[in-house]
């Protein structure tokens, strides 16, 4: 009779070890795979809250205060020395701009067409403020639709304003600045090109332009992060230019991220 004991104690301890043995390894996956879920989720969430205070901070370099007092100086000034229909021009620029950065601020994407009128609206009015000491032109070309096209905005104006105040104004000449933005699409992918005759990069002082330079970082964060986020695969390049006895002639700097469209989902 022991015998028989023996036999079905040693038939079954294989099965129950089994059976614990797969207990164990379901509690341990099942226990693994919550921890990288939640792990994932933090990081996400992490990213988001990131995102949401770069766009804060890029919002905050927009409105920057003293841009805002100067400019509502200048048309001040229009108003007691020159004609009040300028002033009136001027004003109503300044609060269009305005409303456009309060309305864009929050959003991850706005068409191309809404952020070149804020930044056109920009910069007449540091043209305004710096007594026509430049000159811009705006390039895009037929193959890129305005409405139809999305980027992330706060991106392209504070490479401007950088343009402005710490090269073309530290320029020697004070009139002759030249601003030359160009967007144009190739192979799929958005190119914004900024050119300058300002001063040269190697040229510009350290400790230049402190606010102006953070407000580039930021702009230049907020741009990786949401091509990580929606594998725009963007990038940032600065460069210099040279004339035809390749003498340097002024800074290039192209932004290139994939091109997005309206119709497109942006889900991913």
């Amino acid at each position: 009779m022991a015998h028989y004991t023996d036999i079905v104690f040693a038939a079954e301890w294989p099965f129950w070890l089994f059976f614990l043995l797969s207990l164990v390894t379901l509690i341990v996956f099942f226990t693994l795979r919550e921890r990288r879920i939640r792990r994932a989720s933090a990081k996400e969430i992490t990213k988001n809250h990131a995102l949401i205070n770069l766009e804060l901070h890029a919002f905050q370099a927009q409105m920057d205060p003293h841009f805002i007092f100067n400019s509502l100086n200048a048309i001040h000034h229009y108003i007691l020395t020159t004609s009040t229909d300028m002033a009136s021009l001027y004003l109503t620029r300044f609060s269009r701009l305005m409303r456009l950065m309060i309305g864009n601020f929050n959003k991850e994407w706005i068409s191309l067409q809404d952020e070149l009128d804020a930044l056109e609206l920009y910069i007449q009015l540091e043209q305004l403020r710096f007594d026509e000491q430049f000159e811009y032109q705006l390039i895009v070309t037929p193959e890129v639709n305005r409405q139809f096209t999305l980027i992330p905005p706060l991106i392209i104006q504070p490479y401007v304003q950088y343009a402005i105040w710490h090269r073309i104004l530290l320029r020697p000449e004070k009139s002759g600045g030249l601003l030359r933005i160009t967007i144009s699409k190739e192979n799929d992918r958005l190119q914004i090109q900024l050119e300058d005759n300002g001063i040269l990069i190697t040229e510009m002082l350290d400790g230049t332009g402190e606010r102006q330079a953070s407000g580039i970082d930021i702009a230049s964060e907020r741009l990786y992060m949401m091509s990580e986020k929606y594998q725009m695969q963007a990038s940032i390049k600065a460069l210099q230019m040279y004339d035809e006895e390749r003498e340097p002639s002024g800074n290039r700097l192209i932004i290139s991220m994939q091109h997005v469209a309206a119709r497109q989902s942006l889900a991913g």
